[in-house]
């Protein structure tokens, strides 16, 4: 495997821009199929992918996305300048792109404009319509791997329903306190919130989430009228908002949330073997943690237009997190969740989900939804969201072997199936 950093530009260098990335090829034996790795606002150049797709014959290419912060669609053409610069290689015939975790957020809504065009997120019932996106290269397959449920849902899940000053993350109320005996909270890791904690927290929470989505509309409005703070956005911060794994709520204490799937999937166990059953999350519990208070780590600090675009959808009445997935989220609302953006993709699908985390069970209703009718799923016994092993939640040494072997081994499986290799292709 051979690793060439680099700046893939090509299409848009007239207009002056590029985006980094690391082109990963195989010593010998490349297939004539090549993956594209984007995160929608993380750094993946050196993402796990790369080097192990490359040295089971895949040319790969990991890249990161011109501008992290611009609302979601405007990081859209990232993908198409990836794509087009992997076309580019000599041999090359056809693009797998690859979204891991809110990656997946970009690549599905990716795969769903090129397909059929921005029209479909522009109707009445978006929070925010998508604006206009020039026309963009389909990829040939999409592979969403541990996908979460979306940037949107994944901001909503994360915000605390505490907060009673939009501009101090230090004033909560003390009823939606997470880490209170009488609400459930363990120390020992046996959390079991209570179903009225529950309850009273999800519909705080979704109640904060509107009144949220509501201001950041108003200023929005504002923006259009040219009334703003500034003449083309406005920041907006959020305390006790970040998605990132520290600010999740309730659900990394209480293994009884978001445990396990609804129907039966395929499980490949550490030895290859293939198991047909009801997939259970076999993470531990976290330290409980409050970030609320620490703007570092707890606030998201973004825009009024990239929120509304990127980080936010509506709920229903029956909005909760429940044993086996998420109820009540309008999917169609926004075009910032998998399991929303795969109603739209018809290109050949993998779904995988790692069941050392929670994130593998959003992997079940992506693959219901997705209107492919050329999709498969299956599901890593003990890898972890990273794609690694969940060595803590082993019984016994070497339970679960080499997870990322596991998956990768999987991956290739399917791309060698999906998409076998014609005659290499003139390489140089």
């Amino acid at each position: 495997m051979n690793r060439t950093y680099c700046k893939v530009d090509g299409f848009y260098r007239p207009m002056g821009r590029e985006m980094n990335g690391v082109l990963y090829t195989p010593r010998e034996d490349i297939r004539d199929t090549a993956v594209v790795v984007i995160h929608s606002d993380a750094d993946y150049l050196n993402f796990t992918a790369g080097k192990n797709l490359a040295r089971r014959g895949f040319l790969t290419l990991c890249a990161n996305v011109e501008h992290p912060s611009d609302p979601l669609e405007k990081r859209l053409p990232s993908v198409k300048l990836a794509i087009e610069a992997v076309k580019a290689q000599p041999g090359i015939k056809k693009v797998v792109i690859l979204g891991h975790s809110g990656g997946a957020t970009l690549m599905s809504c990716y795969q769903a404009v090129a397909e059929n065009g921005p029209g479909i997120f522009q109707g009445d019932g978006r929070i925010v319509k998508m604006g206009e996106v020039e026309p963009l290269p389909a990829a040939d397959g999409v592979m969403l791997i541990d996908s979460n449920f979306g940037n949107g849902v994944m901001t909503l899940v994360s915000l605390d329903p505490g907060i009673v000053d939009e501009a101090d993350g230090t004033k909560r109320q003390l009823d939606y306190d997470a880490s209170a005996p009488e609400n459930g909270f363990s120390a020992d890791g046996k959390t079991c919130y209570t179903e009225g904690f529950r309850k009273n927290f999800y519909a705080a929470q979704a109640a904060r989430q509107k009144r949220l989505i509501d201001y950041a509309l108003e200023r929005l409005n504002a923006l259009e009228r040219r009334e703003g703070r500034y003449e083309d956005d406005e920041p907006l911060i959020v305390p006790g908002g970040s998605q990132i794994a520290p600010n999740n709520r309730l659900f990394p204490q209480d293994l009884h949330m978001l445990a396990h799937t609804k129907g039966m999937y395929d499980l490949i166990h550490a030895d290859g073997s293939v198991t047909h059953e009801v997939v259970r999350s076999l993470r531990t519990a976290r330290p409980m943690l409050d970030p609320t208070p620490r703007y570092g780590l707890g606030a998201m600090t973004t825009t009024v237009r990239t929120y509304l675009s990127s980080n936010c959808v509506r709920t229903a009445p029956d909005y909760g997190v429940r044993e086996d997935g998420i109820d009540g989220i309008d999917y169609d609302s926004a075009f910032c969740c998998p399991p929303g953006n795969v109603q739209y993709i018809h290109a050949p699908m993998l779904i995988m989900g790692m069941t050392g985390g929670y994130e593998c069970i959003a992997s079940e209703i992506i693959y219901q939804n997705a209107a492919s009718e050329d999709k498969t799923i299956a599901f890593v016994e003990g890898g972890t969201h990273m794609l690694g092993t969940a060595k803590d939640a082993e019984q016994y040494p070497g339970q679960f072997g080499d997870a990322a072997k596991t998956l990768f081994d999987a991956i290739a499986d399917w791309l060698d199936v999906k998409f076998p290799e014609t005659n290499g292709g003139d390489r140089q």
